[in-house]
C-alpha cells in the first residue's frame, strides 16, 4: 500500500532564495513528491509564496503532507510578512506565562494560514552553559521548573491553535559547548545532572506536545557508546519508556556534522530508525535515503515493525495537523510590536535611567553575525525608521553604539570574536548608550561604562522598537 512507503518517514528541506524564491527547487520538489516523501520543512519566502508553494505541494501530491518550519520566534521567523516575536528568553523575561501562551497561538495561526502545519518549536533546553555556542536566548532560561511552565504554555497555545507543536532538543542540547552543526558534542555530566535537563521534556510530554526533536549529541552517562542521541537506542528508548511518549519523534537536520561524524547521510538515517526516530529531517538526498530504508528492511538489519509504528505515529499526526483551525482568540497584548516596546522599557541593564540623547545621532554598528554561509537580517532597520532628520555621523550628537550578536550555527562559539572585541575597544569608551541585541550575559563583555539597553535580537521587530524607544529620547531632550 501506498500508505505504507517508507519515504513517509523524510522531510526534505526548501529553502527560498532572495531572488527566485522556490523556483529553484522544482527539481528537488518534482524527485520528492515522486518517491513519495511525508513532508517538507520551509526556509524563508514571503508569505504570498510560501502560500502557494505549500498549495502547490499539496495539489502536487494529491494528499495531506506535514509541513514545517522553524518557527521559534513567531511565524515572521521564517514568512516575511507575518509576526515575529522575541526570542523564547525575552518572552520569559516579563514572566507572564500568558504571553508565551499568546506568542504560540499567533504562531500557529498565522503558520496554518500559509500552509504550515508543523512548528518546531518549543525549544525546552535549558540556558545553563555561558560557553553554548547555539542555545542561549532560544531558551526560556535555566531554571528547569520556569522552562517547563514556558514549554508547557507554548505547547498547549500552540495545539490548541492548530499546529502541531516539536520540543526539541531531547535530551537536552544546554550543556553543549560545542555546537552539533560542525561537530559530535559531547556531554559529561552526570545522569543526575541530565534529570534535571529532562524536566522540560517531561512537562511538555504531560502536556500533550505532538514531537520531539533529537540532539544530535553524545551523553555517556546514558549511553556509554558515544553515540549522538538521535541514533542511541537506550535514549530513545528510554523516551518511549520511562518518559511515556508515544507521538512523533523527529531528528535534527540530517545535514548537521553532530549525526554524521564517520558515517555517510544514509547509514545515518537508519540508525536513526532502528533507534526509534520516526522522522528524518533534512537529509540532502532524499531518494538515496529511502533506498537505503528499503535495503535494510529487505536485509532484515531494520524490522518492517519498527518502520510501521513510525508510520503509524506519522499518520496519526498527519491527521491532527490537518484539522480545521479554530477562531482566533486575542492575548494580553494588542500587538508584537506593542510587546517589544514593554522589553525596551524594562531593558536598562546598566546605567540607573535611560540616558537623555542629542540628535543627530552618530548610529555606530557592531556586528558580530556577519559570516558563515547564511547571511544575518539587516542592521539598519533603526536607520530606517529614524530617518535622516534624527542621524547624522559626526554631527555631534549622541553616539549610539549597536552591537549585534545572535546565536548562529557557523560561529561555534557563545561571546564575541575577535573582530567584534577589537571594534567594540574602538567604539565603545565614547558611547553614550550601547544596544545589545543578544544575551544579556554578554554586558559583562562590553568595554565601556556606557548605559546599556538590552534589545535581545536583531530581528526587525526589535530594531524598530529601539528606534521608537530613541526616538522618544531625542524629543525629549
Amino acid at each position: 500500500m501506498e500508505s505504507e512507503n517508507p519515504a513517509r518517514l523524510i522531510m526534505p528541506a526548501l529553502r527560498s532564495d532572495a531572488l527566485s524564491g522556490f523556483a529553484h527547487e522544482a527539481g528537488r520538489i518534482a524527485d520528492t513528491l515522486e518517491i513519495g516523501v511525508g513532508g517538507y520543512i520551509i526556509f524563508g519566502g514571503t508569505a504570498e509564496s510560501v502560500r502557494r508553494l505549500t498549495a502547490d505541494l499539496l495539489r502536487r501530491a494529491g494528499r495531506s503532507l506535514l509541513l514545517a518550519s522553524d518557527l521559534e520566534r513567531g511565524a515572521g521567523q521564517q514568512v516575511a510578512g507575518l509576526t515575529e516575536f522575541p526570542p523564547p528568553m525575552a518572552l520569559a523575561s516579563l514572566r507572564e506565562p500568558a504571553v508565551v501562551r499568546w506568542a504560540a497561538s499567533v504562531t500557529a495561526q498565522e503558520a496554518r494560514a500559509v500552509g504550515i502545519n508543523w512548528v518546531f518549536a518549543p525549544v525546552a533546553d535549558l540556558d545553563v552553559l555561558p560557553e553554548n555556542p547555539i542555545v542561549q536566548t532560544r531558551a526560556f532560561g535555566a531554571n528547569p521548573n520556569e522552562v517547563a511552565t514556558y514549554v508547557r504554555h507554548w505547547v498547549e497555545g500552540c495545539q490548541a491553535a492548530g499546529a502541531l507543536a516539536c520540543a526539541k532538543h531531547y535530551p537536552g542540547h544546554g550543556r553543549t559547548a560545542v555546537d552539533s552543526h560542525v561537530a559530535l558534542p559531547v556531554v559529561e555530566a552526570p545522569a543526575a545532572d541530565l534529570e534535571v535537563d529532562l524536566v522540560p521534556f517531561t512537562v511538555a510530554i504531560q502536556s500533550g506536545v505532538a514531537s520531539i526533536m533529537t540532539a544530535h549529541v553524545a551523553y555517556p552517562a546514558l549511553d556509554a557508546s558515544g553515540l549522538p542521541a538521535t541514533l542511541s537506542q537506550i535514549v530513545l528508548g528510554r523516551l518511549r519508556g520511562a518518559g511515556r511518549f508515544d507521538g512523533l519523534v523527529v531528528t535534527d537536520a540530517l545535514i548537521m556534522d553532530g549525526a554524521l561524524m564517520g558515517r555517510r547521510e544514509s547509514d545515518a538515517a537508519v540508525e536513526a530508525i532502528q533507534a526509534g526516530a520516526d522522522l528524518l529531517l533534512y537529509p540532502n538526498d532524499a531518494r538515496r535515503v529511502r533506498d537505503a530504508i528499503e535495503a535494510a528492511l529487505s536485509s532484515g538489519s531494520l524490522g518492517k515493525e519498527r518502520v510501521g509504528e513510525s508510520l503509524r505515529r506519522y499518520h496519526r499526526a498527519l491527521a491532527a495537523a490537518s484539522a480545521p483551525t479554530p477562531p482566533v482568540t486575542r492575548g494580553p497584548y494588542d500587538s508584537a510590536n506593542a510587546l517589544a516596546d514593554v522589553l525596551l522599557k524594562q531593558g536598562m541593564m546598566a546605567g540607573s535611567s535611560a540616558p537623555t540623547l542629542t540628535a543627530p545621532l552618530d548610529l555606530v554598528v557592531v556586528d558580530d553575525d556577519i559570516g558563515g554561509p547564511y547571511s544575518p537580517g539587516a542592521s539598519d532597520y533603526i536607520h530606517r525608521a529614524l530617518g535622516n532628520d534624527q542621524i547624522g555621523r559626526y554631527g555631534g550628537g549622541s553616539r549610539v553604539l549597536l552591537v549585534f550578536a545572535e546565536p548562529r550555527a557557523w560561529k561555534g562559539r557563545s561571546g564575541f570574536g575577535p573582530a567584534t572585541k577589537e571594534a567594540l575597544a574602538h567604539h565603545g569608551a565614547g558611547a553614550d548608550l550601547i544596544v545589545l541585541f543578544g544575551h544579556p550575559r554578554l554586558a559583562d563583555e562590553l568595554p565601556s561604562n556606557a548605559p546599556v539597553l538590552l534589545a535581545w535580537h536583531r530581528q526587525r521587530l526589535m530594531q524598530e522598537a529601539v528606534a521608537r524607544w530613541l526616538g522618544q529620547r531625542v524629543a525629549s531632550a
